[in-house]
């Protein structure tokens, strides 16, 4: 896969989780998702309820001061990213968006080898047709 690609997309969801875009609670899903934790799990985790969690990442509601710092320890983020969304992605989040542009790209050309053979089974068709029609 080409860097640039890669590079681009890493830019545009950089800028989707800045300071301005979203939410405390939109870039603790985006961490946890990245590291394939469920809210179950991560919860789990952190010693807290489920229902807090879903509170943090709803934003409606913030952790207090020790579990904000044991969350971006969970996560493997920075507490200013966290809070502001200010700085570069988490490398644990660039990595899983590197991933997801590779599994895209696999699937399109997976997409593409599947469009080739239905248009060779739709060219010997037509063709069989028109055999038919004019012999």
């Amino acid at each position: 896969m080409s860097t640039g690609i890669a590079d681009e997309a890493a830019e545009a969801l950089e800028s989707d989780y800045s300071d301005e875009t979203s939410t405390f609670g939109d870039r603790v899903t985006l961490a946890r998702e990245a590291l394939g934790l469920d809210q179950t799990a991560l919860a789990e985790k952190l010693g807290v309820k489920l229902k807090t969690l879903r509170n943090w990442e709803d934003n409606r509601a913030e952790p207090r001061a020790n579990k904000l710092q044991m969350l971006a320890g969970v996560l493997n983020v920075s507490m200013i990213w966290l809070l502001s969304g200010k700085g570069r992605l988490p490398q644990v989040v660039a990595d899983a968006t590197q991933q997801t542009i590779e599994e895209c790209l696999n699937e399109l050309q997976d997409i593409q080898a599947e469009q080739r053979r239905i248009a060779d089974r739709m060219y010997a068709l037509e063709r069989r047709l028109r055999l038919s029609l004019d012999g």
